[in-house]
């Protein structure tokens, strides 16, 4: 390593030369602050920006100035100022001065800017030129004297060769060449990787500072950038990864000279870190000999470097375009392609109403000063040159500054934050006009205002254009978990009451009791990262969750229609079917990744409750089979109502039920089995709560797919419905009869009501009868038809309706004695409340009964005062018009069996009648208990009006009377005489009757 050279008079300049990654910029900025004052020039505003902020952190701000074409922060005591090459003060005589990056001087655009800083900037003791080794030939030919001091990298930049983007190591720069290529890698490795940063040159410092703070905090851990990066910018890149070797320079497509790929390859293994480069994407290996000069750093030296004469004349425009143009003398130095001032000065020269007003010098170097803000927005020459154009009149006329209104409105239209990335960049390339233009002297009324208005304007745009990079190529939470996860770091999640799962702030799923429902939206690598993070999240909230449902109370958890288990609104497991089917199993719904631990308490706790649910529904029936005293042919019948769940058909039981003595009869009534005629059942097991899990139990052993529902609560009778299973409403609690379907409780009180009736000789339908099963009187006779009972349908003309008539509703209230001794109430445990609301005229018109009197009106409850002859005129007045009301009413009789081969059906409706028609005639059906609990014998009334050979009909000859006489004379209650009815004073026909009486 060199020493610093000192010249005669006390000057030294030296040229710091080496890769990249050896500490040149450190170096440099050491040696400013070692001086009184000084002034640094770097190649970016971006990289001005960095070197500013952490001088300031060392001096404070009042001694740092930052001097850019945008941004201008100029204390009073400023003593060091960091500023960009093309704004660097070449006149403030500090004793220190420093050009980073001096290869630069070969750019074709730029270069002139950096060989005219290597020829005229000094410091009075200290100059420092720092870049790549390639320029030390030319310096030593430009600068006489200049001593060179040469820098090893400090770690080791070796090839990797070519990889897909998807296999890419985490701490990759992939590096592209144009803003499309990059937007679109970086969307690649959003979808595949969680996200990248996106660093690009034409983004501002605060919107810069912001992506790569993602990258640095290790939110992602990608970054997609264009060559901006090999420009100092200092990160914890691992490994460059070129998706391309071309690029456009302005003027046209070529290829990247090795010295320009080792200047951004460079970018990796920072400090003593090695670092790798390689091609990804669709950019091809890179040679051998590339390959060995980024990795050696031996390149082939610089032999040109773009100049531009400084010497200009400003006497008018044209001696200033050929001052411009003038030729370098020196073969070492090439003369810079017009840049876009040059070109912009042309333009304006050509308009004649702008070339005028430049008449003397210092309007003409005034003209150039404003030629030189920079085409920030990248549109045509004309419209830059016709923007700059009406700046410079603006500053020629009356008042000598840009009106504050105009420049208030151009700022104004572009002072908005919607719209999506490119729009945005586009308003940031045009405030940066617009800062450009307050940040020089005095072209506008107030400097400072309008410096910090654009300031502002520029950072809401910045902060926007952040917001949406990161919204487009940032999945924060992926990134987030992999970082954390990446750590070791516990993960803790939080879910709220809508089961929603976060994890440090980003949402990953739904929790359903124990079962995790991963984000349906993930897919890829971001689906496996969520998947890892449940896992490590979620075990102590599944621990938690264990240990609260182990101490809920049983009334927390319940069982679905279908068989599911709920805990609250949570479903955490299902039941299926067991060894017996009173013992289901139970199944847990609890994910994999739950530890086994936890998931046996969630099901020993399921268990658990299931087995006293089911103990406590069914304990009359579980009681009585544990009954020791039950024994014998009564313990057959217990364990055949298990396992019936507490119902049978008699007919399936009816050798034992009459093998029974009554002391085993006893012994099952003491339980609560109920010996109905058409079911043996225990009443207490009828409720609802029994009802839908006997139904559940039943669906789980008969391995249905979908379980039905038990009827509506409290209904006696409801619709048959098509499509039920076999079996259905018999374990429901209800016997089919007909289109309906009557629950077997309330079956057996109506058998009980028709055991005394004449089944033979028929008989009606009484209001009793009718209330219990809450139809009306069509519906009760379908009911009758279904129980084997013919049912016929007549008319009659309807009783008159007497005041002292007792009311039927007065009947109905009063309880009805049933065959086991229990009272029958006519409320909504009878029946439905729309079933159950069988109008009472129905109800009277079926059976015959008295009608209940009606309401008398206001002038009936007045003293008759009328005549006897004035209420025969009445009487005949009304006769003309009034007609007699009919009722309807249908007549019982029980449908006669019809021997095996007699009629196309009789064995059908013999069968039917012996296995389900109540009143069937079989002895075992017959055999029903009564109200004392006795074994019943022949129906009261069943022998009556049998004459020879028990047929019906009282002659000797046997006739059988016409079906309708018999069913009046036989079936219907004894009419009243009619002199023994009390006159209604509502009847004027009654009224007459009376009168006419001798």
């Amino acid at each position: 390593m060199n020493q610093i050279g000192h010249e005669p008079d006390g000057r030294t300049v030296t040229a710091i030369l080496g890769p990249t990654n050896t500490g040149k910029t450190h170096y440099a900025i050491e040696r400013m602050l070692s001086r009184a004052d000084g002034v640094i020039g770097l190649p970016l505003r971006l990289l001005a920006r960095e070197v500013y902020d952490r001088i300031v952190a060392l001096r404070g701000p009042g001694a740092v100035a930052l001097l850019t074409g945008e941004e201008k922060i100029a204390p009073p005591t400023a003593r060091y100022h960091v500023c960009t090459v093309e704004a660097m003060p070449l006149d403030l005589g500090t004793d220190f001065v420093a050009v980073d990056e001096i290869q630069l001087c070969a750019d074709p655009d730029r270069g002139h800017v950096f060989t005219d800083r290597l020829l005229r900037a000094r410091g009075r003791y200290e100059t420092l030129f720092m870049g790549s080794d390639t320029m030390r030939g030319r310096i030593a030919g430009l600068v006489p004297g200049a001593r060179f001091m040469g820098r090893e990298r400090f770690s080791t930049l070796s090839y990797a060769g070519a990889r897909k983007i998807s296999r890419l190591k985490p701490r990759t720069a992939v590096v592209a060449f144009s803003a499309d290529q990059v937007y679109a890698i970086a969307e690649l490795i959003r979808r595949q990787r969680g996200g990248a940063a996106v660093v690009l040159g034409a983004l501002s410092p605060r919107t810069r500072n912001a992506q790569v703070a993602l990258y640095q905090n290790g939110d992602v851990d990608y970054l997609v950038a264009t060559d901006a990066i090999g420009m100092g910018l200092n990160m914890d890149v691992d490994h460059v990864a070129f998706a391309g070797l071309a690029k456009f320079d302005g003027h046209r497509h070529r290829g990247l000279e090795p010295n320009e790929l080792a200047q951004i390859a460079g970018r990796a293994g920072r400090h003593m870190a090695d670092g790798t480069f390689g091609v990804t994407a669709e950019a091809r290996e890179l040679s051998p000999e590339i390959v060995e000069a980024i990795e050696n750093h031996e390149f082939r030296p610089v032999d040109r470097l773009m100049w531009r004469n400084h010497a200009l004349d400003f006497g008018t425009i044209a001696r200033l375009v050929t001052s411009l143009e003038v030729n370098p003398r020196r073969q070492d130095l090439t003369r810079a392609r017009d840049a876009d001032d040059l070109s912009a000065l042309r333009l304006i020269e050509a308009d004649p109403e702008t070339a005028r007003l430049a008449d003397r010098p210092d309007r003409v170097r005034l003209l150039w000063d404003v030629c030189q803000i920079p085409d920030f927005r990248k549109t045509s020459g004309g419209d830059h040159a016709g923007l700059l154009g009406r700046i410079y009149r603006f500053l020629l006329s009356g008042r000598g500054v840009i009106p504050s209104d105009w420049i208030s409105g151009q700022v104004r239209r572009i002072d908005r934050v919607d719209g999506d990335i490119d729009a945005l960049s586009k308003r940031l390339a045009f405030i940066r006009t617009w800062t450009y233009v307050a940040n020089r002297g005095n072209w506008l009324e107030d400097p400072a205002e309008w410096r910090e208005a654009t300031r502002a304007v520029e950072d809401r745009l910045s902060d926007a254009l952040h917001q949406r990079l990161t919204q487009r190529f940032v999945d924060r939470r992926t990134s987030v978990l992999m970082r954390r996860l990446k750590q070791k770091e516990r993960l803790v999640a939080e879910v709220n009451d809508k089961g929603e799962v976060t994890v440090e702030g980003e949402f990953i799923g739904r929790l359903d009791g124990f079962r995790f429902t991963v984000d349906q939206t993930a897919t890829g690598d971001e689906l496996r990262t969520l998947q890892s993070a449940s896992i490590s999240a979620l075990q102590s909230e599944f621990a938690r969750r264990a240990d609260k449902l182990y101490l809920s109370p049983d009334t927390e958890i319940d069982v679905t229609e279908q068989g599911g288990l709920m805990w609250g609104d949570q479903a955490v497991g299902r039941l299926e079917k067991g060894d017996s089917v009173l013992s289901p199993k139970v199944r847990v719904f609890i994910d994999d990744m739950v530890e086994a631990p936890v998931a046996e308490k969630v099901e020993r706790r399921l268990t658990h409750w299931l087995s006293r649910r089911i103990n406590a529904l069914f304990e009359p029936m579980l009681a009585m089979q544990a009954d020791e005293t039950v024994t014998g042919l009564a313990r057959g019948v217990a364990f055949q109502l298990a396992e019936g769940l507490g119902i049978q058909p008699r007919r399936i039981m009816a050798d034992d039920i009459r093998g029974l003595g009554q002391e085993e009869r006893a012994s099952l009534r003491k339980h609560g089995v109920r010996f109905g005629q058409h079911n043996i059942f225990m009443p207490a097991l009828l409720k609802p709560a029994p009802t839908r899990m006997r139904l559940i139990l039943w669906s789980l052993w008969e391995g249905l797919d979908d379980f039905p529902s038990a009827p509506p609560a409290g209904y006696v009778t409801v619709a048959v419905a098509p499509g039920m299973p076999q079996g259905y409403y018999e374990k429901a609690g209800y016997r089919v009869c007909g289109p309906r379907a009557v629950r077997i409780d309330m079956l057996e009180r109506l058998a009980d009501m028709i055991r005394p009736m004449d089944a033979r000789a028929g008989f009606e339908a009484t209001a009793d009868m009718l209330s219990i099963t809450g139809c009306t009187l069509e519906q009760f006779a379908e009911i009758m038809k279904g129980l084997n009972f013919q049912a016929e349908r007549g008319e009659r003309p309807k009783p008159v309706r007497t005041q002292d008539a007792p009311a039927p509703a007065a009947a109905a209230e009063q309880e009805d004695v049933a065959a086991d001794g229990e009272p029958v109430a006519t409320g909504p445990e009878e029946a439905s409340p729309v079933e159950a609301q069988a109008p009472a005229d129905e109800a009277s018109e079926a059976t015959a009964a008295p009608e209940p009197a009606a309401v008398a009106d206001e002038t009936a409850a007045e003293p008759a005062e009328a005549t006897a002859e004035t209420i025969v005129d009445a009487a005949e007045a009304a006769s003309a018009e009034a007609t007699p009301e009919v009722e309807i009413f249908y007549t019982f009789t029980l449908r006669p069996r019809q021997r095996p081969g007699r009629g196309g059906h009789g064995h059908q409706h013999a069968r039917d009648g012996a296995g389900r028609g109540a009143q069937s005639g079989g002895k075992d059906e017959q055999q029903a208990d009564g109200v004392d609990g006795s074994r019943g014998g022949k129906p009261r009334g069943a022998g009556q009006g049998k004459g020879r050979k028990g047929k019906p009909g009282g002659g000797p000859g046997g006739k059988r009377p016409q079906r309708g006489e018999e069913a009046r004379n036989s079936a219907a209650p004894p009419r009243p005489r009619r002199e023994d009815k009390p006159i209604d004073p509502d009847n004027p026909f009654a009224i007459l009757q009376q009168l006419k009486k001798p």
